[in-house]
């Protein structure tokens, strides 16, 4: 008799297909050959190795997956990695610049946004989304973008004082810049 857990051996002609996916994460072009049904959150902590895409829930209820697709939030536990192929993703490890924070990421360190931070990559991703869109939102906005998100730690009220933090110091930046005149 046969344990339910040994692997069975497979034919040739039951190979897995392979896909090419070709994808700009966080600014640099990756070429990475997957199976069809690969999660995109898989290829990301995986395939590319960039490990603070989080998968919490894999039924895109908590958030922690979520990414930046051509600029949108989207949940990588539901998403293919083959959907990605000619996009670009955005992960929290591309939020940084070489010398300093993000104003987001400023916000959730100064601001107390985070507690054991499983959330926190997801929350991020999703306020710098909120903000790109609208510079100037009210805490209604801020909780009602962050409302795919899901914190078990603490009570939002922070992370929400982290997003307008962020959002007052992007517009004190782009003021000083002189953008917008």
């Amino acid at each position: 008799m046969t344990s339910l857990f040994e692997e069975v051996p497979r034919a040739e002609d039951d190979a897995v297909p392979v896909r090419t996916v070709s994808v700009t994460v966080n600014g640099e072009r990756r070429t990475v050959k997957v199976e069809p049904r690969l999660l995109l959150a898989h290829m990301i902590r995986h395939g590319l190795k960039l490990t603070g895409t989080h998968t919490g829930c894999d039924t895109s209820n908590c958030g922690a997956c979520t990414v930046l697709l051509d600029g949108r939030p989207v949940k990588s536990c539901t998403m293919l990695a083959v959907q990605a192929d000619g996009h670009e993703v955005t992960t929290v490890e591309g939020l940084a610049g070489q010398s300093e924070l993000h104003p987001v990421q400023e916000g959730f360190k100064d601001e107390h946004g985070l507690q054991c931070g499983f959330c926190t990559p997801g929350m991020m991703l999703t306020a710098k989304a909120l903000l790109d869109e609208n510079p100037d939102p009210t805490e209604d906005e801020v909780r009602w973008a962050l409302s795919g998100n899901l914190c078990r730690c603490t009570g939002y009220q922070n992370i929400v004082k982290s997003v307008l933090w962020a959002a007052k110091k992007q517009r004190a930046a782009a003021g000083e810049t002189g953008a917008g005149e």
